[in-house]
């Protein structure tokens, strides 16, 4: 087999290529920071030609938000059920905290980029990244909901979102793992008194 033969039977194409744009870019944000990104420096380091990436994303911000995008799809962290909305919230913080630490630290650090180059503010990045999609957390309400330890018809939204936000802002604050004190602070003293008053 000639060596462009044996270069054309590699060639990656449709989703197989996209994720391996996509990995290469986060890759790259990682490393060198969103100013330092180039499309030319992911083109470079997936060994391909840029209009590769033009072809998909039309600008440097389009890219690093799939990318930011992709590794948030492809490294969930796991709704737990240990059968208490308590022991539930205590374990999904547990495991958000100790799994999102590089996640938040490499996006937070992305957004005075994004915010220069394109105008969205963290809040707006979040709300392109979210879009309608509901979030994981509700999975592990729907069913406290039907154990009966909640009522999801009167609880109000931002009570729901409040142990993430706080464990995000502790996060963005210190780039280091909530501790296990602070989790039990949001769960017991703050979360649980609020939606089962």
């Amino acid at each position: 087999m000639t060596e462009q033969a044996q270069r054309t039977r590699q060639r990656r194409r449709g989703e197989a290529l996209e994720t391996a744009l996509l990995e290469t870019a986060w890759d790259e944000l990682v490393e060198v920071g969103f100013a330092r990104l180039t499309m030319e420096s992911v083109a470079a380091r997936a060994r391909t030609g840029v209009a590769v990436l033009y072809r998909r994303w039309p600008r440097k911000d389009d890219l690093v938000l799939a990318a930011i995008q992709h590794f948030g799809d492809t490294h969930p962290v796991e709704i737990p059920d240990t059968g208490s909305l308590r022991g539930d919230m205590i374990a999904l913080l547990r495991g958000a905290s100790n799994g999102r630490v590089p996640f938040v630290t490499v996006v937070s650090a992305a957004f005075s980029g994004l915010l220069a180059s394109s105008g969205l503010t963290p809040a707006q990045v979040r709300e392109k990244l979210l879009g309608d999609r509901q979030p994981r957390s509700a999975e592990l309400y729907r069913r406290a909901h039907e154990r009966g330890e909640i009522d999801l018809d009167r609880i109000p939204p931002v009570v729901l979102t409040m142990p993430f936000d706080l464990m995000r802002h502790d996060m963005l604050m210190t780039f280091q793992p909530i501790t296990d004190k602070r989790i039990l602070e949001i769960v017991d003293d703050l979360f649980l008194p609020l939606v089962s008053a």
